[in-house]
């Protein structure tokens, strides 16, 4: 008995330090937010450039000294010839006021590897508005995708986030080279073309939502629940009530609404699709993808860069949010209580597709 009375106060005392670390945490970030918000700033990688020197690095170590500087000589003459030509055009269309036509088209590149929650658009919708600021005609965007799905409503976000580049005329390929499923998948079908690698997880396109009930084991300890709602469903099932089979079927019929919904989305973007026969939840490999329709091309987003890179200025574009110390150290808090919260809560009363 001794010894459990010990544990329990070596327990008791272990809680209370964790509390109090997770509670100066969460009163740092919340100083901290009161100081004008976290910005941020966008960090471009000129993709074309890095390429042309990974090349001529391996150059180096494939041929003689000689070989190389003939081969600089030539490439030099080539490139004083192409800016002759470049000054020409731009002196040209400077004269008739019309220097943006004459800009060298680029291929702007976007990264999004979403979680559940797709936090991730809020970077997405800072590279999309600067990039809608500075495309011109012969400009496109590639997205290079990784997303299993999530939220609803965050993958709603980031799919009109790409949206906005289609209503801008800007051609828009999507790659994945590993898995567009479920609300990844729903971001894809935005593109004009999507391009999978042959082993790539595409698909599913269902919504599922699930939570555990612990109401049989408050009963055991004879615990009451009490929930007061105001409106029949604003709660429907429940973590910790009896769930009826009235409130099931509600929710399952919240569910069947979603799926719609989101087979409709798909259908007025790949009006092509077989959605029976795709729609069922199942996901598949990327060469089946094709197959069936859900993707246009089988490479991987390597493929698309480099091919870019021969004829056009290929630039990566990353937004990053510049952070405090004390938000990093409050926001590992806070991220780690936001995923409990949303696997025991989220999961079950929001949709996840």
């Amino acid at each position: 008995m001794e010894f459990l009375l010990d544990y329990g106060l070596f327990l008791a005392k272990i809680v209370t330090v964790v509390v109090a670390i997770v509670a100066i945490l969460v009163i740092a970030k919340a100083v901290g937010g009161k100081s004008g918000g976290a910005k941020g700033e966008l960090e471009i990688t000129n993709l074309t450039e890095q390429h042309k020197n990974t090349v001529e690095q391996l150059e180096h170590h494939l041929h003689d000294e000689s070989f190389i500087k003939a081969r600089d000589k030539a490439e030099k003459k080539q490139e004083k010839e192409k800016n002759k030509a470049r000054d020409k055009e731009i002196k040209k269309a400077s004269k008739e006021g019309d220097l943006d036509s004459k800009r060298e088209p680029h291929l702007f590149v976007l990264d999004f590897k979403g979680s559940i929650d797709a936090k991730e658009v809020a970077s997405l919708r800072e590279e999309v508005t600067a990039i809608l600021a500075v495309a011109r005609e012969g400009d496109e965007v590639l997205l290079r995708l990784e997303s299993g799905g999530g939220m609803v409503h965050g993958y709603g976000l980031a799919s009109s986030q790409l949206d906005r580049l289609k209503a801008a005329n800007l051609p828009l390929t999507i790659s994945v080279d590993k898995v567009a499923a479920s609300g990844g998948y729903m971001m894809a079908c935005i593109a004009d073309k999507i391009v999978s690698a042959p082993f790539a997880i595409v698909g599913s396109i269902g919504v599922i939502a699930q939570l555990p009930n612990f109401n049989k084991v408050l009963k055991k300890y004879d615990i009451e629940y009490e929930q007061l709602t105001a409106g029949e469903y604003k709660r429907t099932l429940t973590m910790f009530g009896e769930n009826t089979d009235k409130a099931r079927e509600k929710f399952k019929q919240e569910l069947e609404e979603t799926h719609d919904l989101f087979k409709d989305f798909i259908r007025e973007r790949r009006p092509a699709l077989e959605l029976d026969q795709v729609a069922t939840g199942e996901h598949w490999f990327g060469t089946q993808a094709h197959k069936l329709g859900l993707v246009d091309e089988i490479k991987t987003s390597d493929d698309l860069v480099v091919e870019a890179c021969k004829d056009k200025t290929v630039l990566a574009i990353h937004y990053v949010e510049k952070k405090k110390l004390t938000s990093k150290l409050a926001g590992m808090a806070g991220e780690a209580a936001d995923n409990v919260l949303m696997k025991l809560i989220d999961r079950g009363q929001r949709p996840i597709v």
